[in-house]
């Protein structure tokens, strides 16, 4: 499939009486260079006053200089302006290059005596007053009152806004795409043809629901798409509508969720409003399940804002008939937490199950996003879907990316399957951390703790082969064993489940045999082991003392169940299910104890090879493995059972030049994984 993340969606429309109108273009606000303009305006006014009351060539003289010069006849005229102090004239002699001056500052004493000196040397004085620039007079008057103005206009402006919120907090969010505008159709949905062909018949309805009603034939109104997340279910429905041709009315259940109660009941019935103004038409609802829980569940008895949501959307599913040519469907992860009245026949009445891809399928989605990228002729598409099961389309579209931004920081002009290696033990097994320096003797306990993994893969019938098999620190742990199935497996026996619990011991089981300790690498392991065995004993039936009866796992509160779950079985059944879950541990650790002691040449020659190289395939560690074991080259000597003899030559008691370490604990060590 197509990546489920590239559907751009054009802008939205608003319905209207005869179809989607084009959405009202918002009020343009003012441009930015007019505040820019006035305070321009503003600072030239003001420089042009400072200016036109600035020196003009005039002296400065204090004033108790001014005075001399009076006593020396040197002043022809004065003036004298009482409200700023200011005294101004004309010399009769210049003074600094200037015949006229002034005298500012609050030294400036015009008192009688002064005036007595100069009417003795004969000098014109006079009162006068400065007249200030008539520009700012007006500015200090209109100023004020265009900014009161402004903030009215501004807040008027604010409150209509608001209003008109208010007014359309019940009007839908939904997107509108008329029969132009989804281009989607099946071809661009890779894969998945058993859903295509399953939901074949609504597109016939919407494109000639004639020939349905001349029989009698009802279509169902609701179809449920079910399936992990990433697998594409929103690219199916919009496929869906580019193939029927008709609009496409597309909403996630979040948004009809709001704090004022009501809101998301009225959200719906103006969502069917618009659905049946656009008839025939798809209503698409992505995630269904924000609105559509078990209704009474949870803590406190559910909410009553989504239980209102969710009964108006149930009474008009109920209320439009198949005639209107109104065709509603919806995606969710989580079918289990939906209310029973949703699923009911005339509302959701077609589940559609929209799995992970198999093997085929994931060729071809590759296949899809190998069309814009520049891939090298070493890359194979098979292989490369082979070594990516349980991938979702959105999954292999991220690794498709990872490995074409591996390729640029390595500077090629194409992808190559080195890059793409790299990639997917990016993406399964996390980020490698070179900053992460170990010891030699952490780095020697991660060799055989990743080697007891390896051995135990190869030589156990019913386990997964090895991939590869690192002691870098790579996300969380300091080590990691991969392994890639044969091939598509949709269950599984008990057989392949033991041999899986002998491959999660054996890190910790090598560490003891080697070691004679134990360590806090195997805290993923062992977590993993215990989940496995639980799940044997309560849910899948694999306990002889509990025998055929089975119990699911615990729902959370946020998944829709009860506050309190009450517990189906007695104290004494949890007893038993507890002993057996250890029975299972206890039998399947010693177990692998025995095989790695049987195999413990092959163990030191795959912990030698790690710390040599670090990094091992699955090829050298059974090569490695049956050299170590002196197997002949015809293949590896499977296990069929623990009780399976080994010949005597291939479990020496000890091998000849290992040396086994004392133990040192090191609590400080991440968690590893398998």
């Amino acid at each position: 499939m197509s990546a489920p993340g590239d559907d751009s969606r054009p802008g939205p429309a608003r319905p209207g009486p005869s179809g989607p109108q084009p959405p009202r273009p918002p009020a343009r606000p003012w441009p930015r260079w007019v505040p820019l303009a006035v305070l321009g305006v503003l600072v030239a006014v003001f420089l042009f006053t400072s200016i036109g009351s600035g020196r003009g060539g005039q002296t400065d003289l204090t004033f108790s200089r001014l005075q001399e010069q009076v006593r020396d006849g040197n002043v022809r005229t004065l003036e004298y302006d009482p409200s700023s102090g200011k005294i101004s004239g004309e010399l009769r002699e210049a003074v600094d290059g200037s015949t006229r001056f002034r005298s500012t500052g609050p030294n400036n004493d015009f008192q009688p005596s002064f005036v007595e000196l100069l009417d003795e040397k004969s000098v014109e004085w006079r009162y006068t007053r400065t007249e200030t620039n008539p520009i700012v007079n007006i500015l200090v008057w209109i100023l004020p009152v265009v900014l009161i103005i402004g903030f009215f206009v501004w807040m008027n402006r604010r409150a209509q806004g608001q209003m008109g919120a208010v007014m359309n907090i019940g009007r839908s969010r939904a997107k509108v795409y008329n029969a132009e505008k989804p281009k989607t159709t099946f071809s661009d949905v890779a894969g998945y043809s058993a859903v295509k062909q399953e939901i074949t018949e609504v597109v016939d309805f919407l494109r000639s629901p004639q020939k349905f009603r001349e029989i009698g034939a009802r279509i169902p109104k609701g179809v449920l798409l079910v399936g992990p997340p990433g697998t594409g279910k929103t690219l199916i429905a919009r496929a869906v509508a580019g193939e029927a041709g008709v609009p496409f009315v597309a909403i996630t259940g979040s948004d009809f969720m709001e704090m004022f109660v009501g809101v998301g009941a009225a959200r719906v019935r103006d969502l069917f409003q618009t659905a049946r103004k656009q008839a025939p038409a798809i209503i698409f609802i992505d995630e269904i399940d924000s609105i559509g829980r078990k209704r009474g569940a949870g803590l406190g008895g559910g909410h009553d804002e989504r239980e209102q949501t969710l009964n108006q959307m149930l009474a008009e599913m109920d209320g439009f008939e198949g005639s209107e040519g109104i065709v509603m469907m919806a995606a969710t992860n989580r079918p289990d937490i939906l209310d029973p009245a949703l699923l009911r026949p005339g509302r959701f009445d077609r589940q559609i199950m929209v799995p992970l891809p198999t093997l085929e399928e994931r060729i071809e989605i590759l296949k899809v996003h190998f069309r814009d990228k520049k891939i090298a002729d070493d890359v194979s598409v098979e292989v490369v879907a082979r070594g990516t099961p349980g991938m979702s389309g959105a999954d292999l579209a991220n690794l498709v990316n990872e490995a074409a931004l591996f390729a640029v920081r390595r500077g090629a002009t194409a992808i190559h399957k080195e890059d793409f290696e790299d990639a997917r033990d990016r993406v399964l097994m996390g980020l490698r951390r070179p900053t992460v320096m170990m010891n030699e003797e952490e780095k020697e306990h991660t060799a055989y703790h990743e080697g007891g993994h390896a051995v135990a893969a190869y030589v156990l019938e019913h386990a997964d082969p090895v991939h590869k098999v690192t002691i870098l620190p790579t996300g969380m742990a300091l080590g990691m064993t991969q392994q890639l199935p044969e091939e598509e497996r949709y269950s599984h026996d008990r057989e392949f489940l033991n041999d899986m619990l002998c491959v999660l011991l054996g890190g910790r089981v090598a560490e003891e045999v080697v070691f004679s300790t134990q360590s806090t690498g195997a805290q993923n392991d062992l977590v993993r082991a215990t989940e496995i065995a639980r799940r044997m004993v309560r849910e899948w039936g694999m306990s002889d003392r509990i025998g055929p009866m089975a119990w699911g796992s615990q729902g959370a509160v946020f998944l829709g169940e009860d506050l309190v779950h009450t517990r189906d079985y007695s104290d004494e059944t949890a007893r038993v299910i507890d002993e057996e879950v250890e029975r299972i541990l206890r039998t399947q650790e010693q177990r692998t104890r025995e095989l790695l002691t049987r195999f413990r040449p092959g163990l030191d020659a795959v912990a030698r090879a790690l710390l040599e190289h670090e990094t091992l395939d699955g090829l050298e560690v059974e090569r490695l493995v049956d050299d170590a074991m002196g197997f002949h080259a015809g293949g590896p000597r499977k296990l069929r059972g623990p009780d399976e003899p080994v010949p005597a030559d291939t479990a020496p008691d000890q091998p000849a030049g290992s040396e086994v370490l004392s133990p040192t604990p090191y609590a400080k060590r991440p968690p590893n994984t398998t």
